[in-house]
Formats: structure tokens, sequence, C-alpha cells
């Protein structure tokens, strides 16, 4: 799948995983591309398509497991792919030919993994389930399985950037009276508004529990309209539906 735009991390080197974009897909209209997302209005039979893409383009051979993703803090442990997805929003498992999937549309996906204990982690980090602790959730549950977090190397996928991302004074204070030191998350913008780097905020949480190697990529899904979908973009251009990219993540 030479087509498929996967963008990978060198913190995760050696292991099978890739944050891959929107091109190489077969929808089309404001969906256009790499489409992976089911609760778009897109056809369920070219989801299918632009999902199997993906998978072979990241993990060949891979059987997909991905989770019914709500903004929550909750990880859970696969096995095999759910026959009925379970509400949470990461994924971990120490099994060879699973294909661990986030998708995400501004939100951070982040993958994780432990080569020695030979577990990996898959999160999808909006400011909601980030602030709620997905990642901590998902560094814990990867301990359950043996992985130990001052071996386990995250890399932060393409999101939404801090220029990008403009939120009112009610999020700055949601924020602010969590921690006072996030402040530092967040520029001035025009007034009574802020910009946030949801980036370095998830970066930051992942230092603070231990993780001693992390990978910020730097990517904005909001302002690369011709490499990732944005639900803010679509909402701003009034669209009535948007397209989602997914991040893969698999054990050799």
């Amino acid at each position: 799948m030479n087509d498929v735009d996967v963008t990978r991390a060198k913190a995760l080197n050696g292991i099978a995983h890739g944050f891959v974009g929107r091109r190489g897909g077969v929808s089309t209209g404001i969906l256009a591309g790499l489409n992976v997302g089911t609760g778009s209005q897109d056809d369920p039979a070219l989801i299918a398509e632009n999902r199997r893409r993906a998978t072979e383009a990241v993990v060949p051979g891979g059987r997909l497991v991905t989770v019914f993703q709500v903004h929550s803090p909750d990880a859970v442990t696969a096995t095999e792919p759910f026959a009925d997805r379970p509400h949470a929003d990461a994924i971990v498992t120490d099994r060879a030919g699973l294909a661990l999937g986030i998708l995400t549309a501004d939100c951070a996906p982040v993958l994780f993994a432990d080569r020695e204990a030979g577990v990996i982690g898959a999160a999808h980090a909006g400011w909601k389930g980030a602030m709620g602790g997905v990642t901590d959730s998902t560094i814990a549950a990867m301990e359950r399985l043996g992985a130990r977090r001052e071996r386990i190397a995250a890399a932060i996928g393409p999101c939404i950037a801090r220029a990008s991302y403009e939120v009112d004074q009610g999020f700055f204070d949601r924020f602010a009276q969590v921690d006072p030191t996030n402040e530092r998350f967040f520029a001035d913008g025009r007034p009574g508004h802020f910009q946030f780097d949801l980036e370095a905020y998830v970066a930051q949480r992942l230092a603070t529990a231990g993780i001693r190697t992390v990978e910020a990529l730097g990517l904005d899904t909001y302002a690369q309209e011709d490499r990732f979908y944005s639900f803010r973009r679509s909402t701003h251009r009034g669209e009535p539906d948007y397209g989602r990219q997914i991040s893969i993540i698999g054990i050799n």
C-alpha cells in the first residue's frame, strides 16, 4: 500500500506502528481519502476497505482491534478483536497478530510499546480523556501485562496544534482549577480566548507518569487538510460530516 500515508516515530523503531493519514483511500466528497470512521455517514463498504488498507500498510496480515471511543479515561486489554466493541479510549495487548487501532480527527493518538516485555498500547487522548487520565490508565494496563513504565516508549501522533486550537475562558479555567501549572499550556489569543497546546499537555502527562521516552510528531490536523481529517475544520466550514484517520500498532 505505497499510496497510504503512514508517519512513523523514531521512538517506536522496530515496532510495527504508524499514524495513518487520509491519503490512499477510496472515500469521496468531503470525506475523500482514507476515512475509517464508522460514525461518519460514509458507505460502510468504503470504510471497510479503508480500514483494510490502513491495517495492511502498518501491520500486514494483522487483525484490527478498535473500541467504541467515548472520551473516557478507560483502557481495555485485547486478546482478540472485540465482537462487541467496549466503550473505552485505550487498548493494550501482549498478543502477536493484533493491530490496535485508535481513531482521531483532532484529538491526540498515542502509541506505546515496551519492547522487552512485548506489550503495546494505543490511546485516544482528547482534552477530556487526557485530563481524565487515559494515558495513565494505558500505562497501568500495560503494567498488568508485564510492562514496566521506565521501559515504555510513547509517541504522540497528528493532532490539532496550539495555533489552530482556540478555546474560551471556561475551558482555560477548567484546566487551571485542576492544576494551576496547566496555565503554561495556554497562550493568549483574542480577547477572552486562549490557544491550547494539547500535544504538549499530553506529553507532560506521559513524562509525569514516568515515561522516559516521549516523541511528539508536531503534525497539525487542522492546518494540513491534504493529509488529515479535522473535526474542528469541518465544523468551522459548516460541513455535515467529517472523516477520521487511524493510528495503529502491532507486535511483530
